[in-house]
């Protein structure tokens, strides 16, 4: 027994709209992915030349604080 071959559906989306589509992403999936420094995971942003990810520079900044809350008056 074969099956009936079913006719292929009118595209929704014209073929020119969809080309265009595809050719305003391409920029962004050729960006160039920087690893982070201390844990190699992906960063989306470099900020102040640092190529951290979110949770390494969290800490960076959350070590800060502890070190300012830490330090003694000096006069």
């Amino acid at each position: 027994m074969k099956r009936k071959i079913q006719p292929k559906p009118e595209p929704v989306v014209p073929a020119e709209m969809l080309e265009q589509a595809k050719q305003s992403i391409s920029p962004d999936r050729l960006k160039k992915v920087e690893k982070c420094s201390v844990c190699s995971a992906d960063t989306a942003t470099v900020a102040a030349g640092e190529t951290l990810c979110w949770v390494c520079r969290r800490l960076k900044i959350s070590a800060w604080r502890e070190i300012e809350q830490q330090m003694p008056i000096q006069e």
